[in-house]
């Protein structure tokens, strides 16, 4: 058995050859992405076929909340909800599983032979992450205006919010996801280690469950990630002020969102600076 040649020396970083081969990575990842059907079905379309179907199937139940002439509905509850789902989707759940197979079939010991620096690598995955995200939220409000008729605010400071949290979200997840690709230890399992953990996570966070539903043992628990604070500020982003009587508190906690997805996004870029390597453990 011979050993591996030994990858070719890396030129010093300069940030006009980064930036190129960043961008060339986000088409070729952005190629990639659109040719896997699973990828396109799990992952993009997912939370707006979600959203259609609870909008569908709970659009004829009264009010979550009516008062001071504002109510919530069970189809704009939800629509905060799926949007913080696509970013975790996209971001921890695609993003973990697509590192996670690169790393363990070989694609990452290839690519570490070339002279594409790490940061473009990782440039590359954001961009993607970027460019799907906003698609799918996009396309998800599209969906819940033209389809439901659903109405979005209209206040400057709500879409600012909407704005910060979301990419707060998409930098924290993509983080996330880089630290969640490093458990799968073979390409059949880490579809089977990453999609049950994301799953959980979803439930307990108020996504497919109403927060204000679940024990409030377990709204501890899920105050502690970070996907339910995105939720959070999504909903304080798209519900009418009423809204506020469902949350823990019954009030908006807009410094905690940001202060939970940066302590997160800091310890978990932390983990993967440490832990990420470019050729799989034996």
């Amino acid at each position: 058995m011979t050993a591996s040649a030994p990858a070719p020396p890396r030129r010093g970083i300069r940030p006009g050859h980064v930036l190129r081969c960043a961008a060339d990575r986000v088409r070729i990842e952005l190629l990639q992405y659109f040719r896997r059907s699973d990828a396109l079905v799990f992952t993009f379309l997912f939370p707006v076929l979600l959203f259609a179907i609870f909008a569908s199937a709970f659009g004829a139940l009264p009010p979550m909340i009516e008062l001071e002439g504002q109510q919530v509905t069970q189809p704009q509850y939800y629509l905060p909800a799926m949007l913080a789902a696509g970013v975790f989707l996209s971001g921890v759940q695609n993003l973990g599983i697509e590192i996670a197979v690169e790393r363990n079939d070989g694609t990452l010991q290839r690519l570490a032979a070339t002279p594409l620096p790490v940061l473009s690598y990782f440039l590359g995955k954001l961009g993607q992450l970027l460019v799907t995200s906003l698609a799918q939220a996009g396309l998800l409000l599209a969906v819940a205006v033209g389809v439901f008729g659903i109405e979005l605010p209209t206040e400057p400071e709500r879409w600012l919010t909407l704005a910060w949290v979301f990419f707060a979200a998409l930098i924290c997840f993509a983080v996330l996801g880089v630290v969640i690709a490093q458990i799968p230890r073979t390409v059949n399992s880490a579809s089977a280690v990453v999609i049950p953990l994301a799953l959980l996570l979803q439930f307990i966070s108020g996504i497919y469950l109403a927060f204000p539903a679940l024990p409030e043992w377990l709204q501890t628990i899920a105050n502690l990630f970070p996907l339910a604070w995105v939720g959070h500020g999504m909903r304080y982003a798209l519900l009418p002020d009423i809204g506020r009587y469902m949350e823990v508190g019954e009030a908006w906690n807009l410094p905690m969102v940001a202060l939970v997805l940066g302590i997160w996004a800091v310890v978990g870029t932390v983990v993967a600076a440490v832990t990420f390597r470019w050729i799989r453990r034996s």
